[in-house]
């Protein structure tokens, strides 16, 4: 199966279970690959025949920011079924969602969850 992938997409939101990161907010990454088949789109060179991956951004953007949540897994879970929603062309998509800027006294790159979801 093909893919199509936004790597490294930086977000600034306010997600968080310390009432404080609801406030003062802080950098998120999203990490997302969507797993669709190109075959038409690589022989008509037509972005109507594709997902556009700036639309994908898009659609990430509106959801990752439209809401205060406390987990990780439900923002991620919220931004798959947009995802789904609003692209029929996609099959399968795998996306980590990590947390650089967690406020955690010890010392880490970020932490993260990754979900990987199929069409229902």
């Amino acid at each position: 199966m093909d893919k199509i992938i936004v790597k490294d997409l930086k977000l600034f939101c306010y997600h968080g279970v310390n009432p404080e990161e609801k406030v003062d907010g802080q950098n998120f990454v999203f990490d997302i690959e969507t797993f669709l088949d190109l075959s038409l789109p690589c022989k008509t060179d037509n972005v109507d025949d594709t997902v556009s991956y700036a639309k994908i951004i898009k659609t990430v953007r509106r959801v990752a920011q439209s809401e205060k949540n406390d987990l990780l897994e439900h923002v991620a879970q919220r931004v798959v079924d947009a995802l789904f929603d609003e692209f029929s062309k996609i099959h399968r998509i795998i996306l980590t969602l990590k947390k650089p800027e967690a406020p955690i006294k010890a010392d880490f790159s970020y932490v993260a969850v990754q979900i990987e979801r199929e069409r229902p």
